[in-house]
């Protein structure tokens, strides 16, 4: 079932020039920043162990995974309803079928379809962990790819009807266009086009990994970001429209608004906004990496989230208008009721929910998988009409309720007759007003970072005291490195990890299991992008690149002497 264990590169280094970039991407305009708008207030934050997007029904419940390995389903409130215990946790988005039955894939390897009251209908076991979200077909049947490099077509009844084998882990959700085009990208850097009985239409190549999902416009163009540091476009045919370079690379997949604009944010901290030919429209400055996707909502509100911890939205000019900041990482998408209501994930499991905003847009692609129940897929005329209907009332509506409290007018008397007679009544006691509860002030990002620091720091030490040799090696323990490289863990497995490491690309590493744990090698990590490893008595292991160092663990150097190259031994 697993795929050999290697330790491979999912997002590898840049490869530049291999396609000529947009003429206009040279000079980028930047998007003014006037003074924020008041922010609307989060209504409420839960801590439901929520790990990716939620999706939403059209009655407002949400559904979502949890860190406990559960689909989770809730009211709107997040009042919790029922919860159905998959086989591992996942990152995928539940999809919502039109019969309110629910389907969703977990890193068990297995698609499950439940029904609205949370029983288990059927499950398809796969040949790896389910990362991306599946895409909903007219049909009912679905397209699910996974990280063993396969696509499937499942039915409805959840049988397989077909596969195509990609060769390559796929993380890139699969967009269905309205010709039946299955649209994907793999870590192989290959952008893979599959007719709707799975034959291979066409097959681009990237200058690296592709871990973004496909956005697709109105006339069937294709829009996806790359570990090259590049936005790409193709036409319906899979040929090469235009590509636009940024500063890093860009895991988060981009949307097509209803004004016309390709959205996408870049580790670099930028987000991009392209006209539809590949010029610039305006770049603005988040301040931090992003790897989540935009949501347009219908006004032209574009709103996403970055790992700093800040809720940005943004109007269609690329000029701020208002701001969140949890200060906790937001690395998932913000998905949007038909009511109006946000909600967004933060890093630890926290849900959040801000009401009183508009619903999500009626464009080409203005979600990351189109619609609030994660469909993944170009809608017809008919759905596309049912949408607006749907978002009309919310439309409407104030962006800001206010509750009124109305206020009696006496009414007026006849001339010459006797004011009424007010009856003596008994004083009331006094109010005493609750003492006021001053909340501490949110943590500076100075703050923040440092917080950050420390904890990388002491799970460095931990890793160190735990370091195991085997075979020749030597291995540290997964969960300490990933504290320590401030990283994500995307995908694990009983052989293989992927971790995407905080101003990094993601790295795949080998897992062995020691005394029940797992743990990795760590001659590997010399994988991360532009880093270089180096041993020495004072210092022990160091990864570092041209401007800083990454890690440093301080292991015996006699061990180091021991089990790595001795051309990159220090004494100092």
């Amino acid at each position: 079932m697993r795929k050999n264990v290697i330790v491979s590169l999912l997002l590898c280094s840049p490869l530049m020039g291999l396609f000529p970039a947009a003429s206009a991407a040279a000079t980028t305009p930047v998007a003014s920043t006037p003074a924020v708008q008041a922010a609307p207030q989060i209504a409420w934050t839960k801590d439901l162990k929520i790990i990716g997007s939620v999706s939403i029904a059209p009655s407002g419940d949400l559904y979502f995974i949890g860190a406990d390995a559960k689909l989770h389903h809730t009211d709107s409130r997040g009042v919790e309803k029922w919860t159905f215990a998959l086989g591992d946790i996942g990152r995928s988005q539940p999809v919502i079928l039109p019969s309110g039955n629910i389907l969703v894939g977990s890193y068990d390897d297995t698609l499950y379809q439940l029904d609205p009251a949370g029983k288990l209908v059927w499950k398809t076991k796969l040949d790896g962990d389910i990362f991306a979200s599946p895409g909903l077909r007219p049909d009912g049947s679905v397209i699910v790819a996974t990280a063993g490099g396969t696509v499937y077509a499942i039915s409805e009844q959840g049988q397989i009807v077909w596969t195509y084998k990609a060769n390559a882990p796929i993380f890139s959700s699969p967009a269905l266009g309205s010709d039946g085009g299955i649209t994907f990208g793999s870590q192989s850097g290959r952008v893979t086009s599959l007719d709707s009985s799975g034959k291979q239409r066409w097959a681009f190549q990237a200058g690296s990994s592709v871990f973004s999902s496909p956005a697709i416009d109105s006339k069937g163009n294709l829009y996806f970001g790359s570990a090259d540091r590049k936005v790409y476009s193709l036409t319906p045919a899979g040929a090469l429209r235009w590509s636009a370079e940024t500063r890093l690379f860009v895991n988060a997949s981009p949307i097509v608004t209803a004004t016309g604009l390709v959205v996408v944010a870049s580790y670099d901290g930028n987000l991009y906004a392209f006209n539809l030919d590949g010029s610039t429209a305006w770049t603005f400055k988040l301040g931090s990496a992003a790897a989540a996707p935009a949501i347009e909502l219908s006004d032209g509100t574009l709103v996403l989230g970055d790992l700093g911890g800040t809720l940005h939205a943004l109007n269609s000019s690329g000029t701020e208008v208002w701001k969140v900041q949890p200060n906790l990482k937001i690395d998932t998408g913000v998905e949007v009721s038909d009511v109006g209501t946000l909600y967004f994930a933060t890093q630890g499991g926290k849900l959040s929910a801000i009401l009183g905003q508009r619903p999500q847009a009626v464009g080409p692609w203005s979600s990351y998988r189109v619609t609030p129940s994660s469909w993944g897929r170009t809608l017809t005329p008919a759905e596309a009409s049912a949408r607006t209907q749907a978002t009309q009332i919310a439309a409407t509506r104030p962006l800001t309720p206010v509750a009124v409290t109305p206020t009696k007018t006496p009414a007026p008397t006849a001339t010459g007759t006797k004011p009424p007679v007010t009856q003596p009544t008994t004083p009331k006691p006094p109010v005493t007003a609750p003492p006021v509860v001053v909340a501490p002030p949110a943590p500076t990002p100075e703050q923040l970072a440092a917080e950050a620091a420390a904890r990388a720091a002491a799970a460095a030490q931990q890793a160190t005291q735990a370091a195991k040799v085997q075979d020749g090696q030597i291995f540290i323990p997964l969960a300490s490195l990933a504290t320590a490289l401030q990283a994500s863990v995307l995908v694990r497995n009983p052989l293989t990890a992927t971790l995407a490491p905080s101003g990094f690309p993601a790295i795949t590493l080998t897992v062995r299991m020691l005394d029940g744990q797992p743990y990795v090698p760590l001659a590997a990590l010399t994988l991360l992008s532009g880093t270089k490893s180096r041993y020495s008595a004072t210092g022990g292991y160091q990864l570092y690149t041209n401007d800083r160092t990454v890690l440093r663990l301080p292991l015996d150097f006699g061990i180091l002497l021991k089990f790595q190259p001795r051309s990159e031994y220090s004494l100092n």
